[in-house]
């Protein structure tokens, strides 16, 4: 089967749930790499920097990681350090980081993969904690309802 969406998922984060509900939505059957178990090597962690069009500071994470005690918000530390740190402690990363032939994003807020879906919504979606996000004809709900 050839898979055209890749997702960097951690089953413990609503939003990346949301985010792979919503791909599956698509009637897409993504290939879900666990990133804490399965953590992407530096050459693909660059490519993703890469494809995003952003630094590596946009993916690091702060809360609930070490960011803080590693003192990751000073200036002084390079792309290639900061690689380095999120090798060493993959929960640095941000998630979900969504790969599809439309683009690469970190889909914060999870309607962002809504923009880089190959398919269409097949059906109504609401996120976990209830906001519709797609209607019954499978169209993007804009604000709330």
């Amino acid at each position: 089967m050839n898979q055209h969406v890749t997702i960097y998922h951690n089953p413990a984060c609503g939003t990346s749930r949301n985010v792979l509900a919503l791909i599956r939505n698509s009637g897409e059957a993504p290939r879900v790499i666990e990133y804490l178990k399965t953590p992407p090597d530096r050459a693909t962690l660059q490519r993703l920097v890469a494809d995003m069009g952003c630094t590596v500071r946009d993916i690091l994470r702060e809360k609930g990681t070490p960011y803080a005690e590693l003192d990751l918000g000073a200036a002084h530390w390079s792309d290639d350090q900061l690689l380095d740190f999120i090798g060493q402690h993959p929960i640095l990363m941000n998630r979900p980081i969504v790969v599809t032939p439309l683009g690469t994003r970190l889909c914060r807020p999870s309607e962002v993969v809504l923009d880089i879906l190959p398919r269409a919504q097949q059906g109504a979606f609401s996120k976990e904690d209830g906001e519709r996000v797609v209607d019954e004809n499978g169209a993007r709900v804009h604000g709330p309802r």
